[in-house]
């Protein structure tokens, strides 16, 4: 019976319609807001994860050189001979340093940091990197292993709804790359 009085307010011609128009539509305005900053911090968070991706896959080819030794014996490895023994030998490279590239950030107070104009877009801390090493000589030289590189990375972004400043949103990234050789 409610639906059936909506309708004969709708269809009236008397303007009493008039109130219920308008909330629809801030109702619709106020969704559609929502869903824009929603989908603005999912492109942001999804552009640093890539740009993370990318260098991270340069640390790791980075580290190219220091297992040609190992990709003779078929493992990846990053080893290095000492006299009569190998030793491990990883390079971090600086992935800091390329992702302020790549994205054009601006290093402030232990943050590197993206700015729009004078608004911060968001902010990258916390990065840590871990190499971990195929082992010498492994039982199975299968390369299933490899040399992988795991990053993680604090990303914190400003929202605002209605010209209101909310908490940012702060996820920590994680990308991984892996050197096999391929032949």
């Amino acid at each position: 019976m409610k639906i059936g009085r909506i309708y004969d307010i709708l269809r009236s011609k008397g303007g009493s319609s008039f109130p219920l128009v308008v909330a629809v539509t801030l109702s619709l305005v106020i969704v559609f807001c929502g869903i824009s900053e929603s989908i603005r911090l999912m492109i942001v968070a999804q552009g640093v994860r890539d740009a993370v991706q990318s260098a991270v896959i340069s640390t790791i080819n980075d580290n190219y050189d220091n297992v040609y030794h190992g990709v003779r014996e078929g493992y990846s490895g990053a080893y290095q001979p000492s006299a009569s023994d190998f030793q491990e030998n990883l390079d971090y490279g600086d992935i800091y340093g390329r992702l302020d590239q790549l994205l054009g950030l601006r290093q402030e107070n232990g943050y590197h940091m993206k700015y729009a104009g004078d608004e911060m877009e968001f902010r990258l801390s916390g990065l840590s990197v871990d190499l971990d090493n195929m082992p010498l000589a492994p039982a199975s030289p299968d390369n299933s292993k490899g040399l992988l590189a795991d990053v993680v990375i604090r990303l914190e972004v400003p929202v605002s709804f209605g010209g209101n400043s909310l908490p940012p949103m702060t996820i920590n990234l994680r990308a991984q790359a892996k050197y096999m050789p391929i032949f």
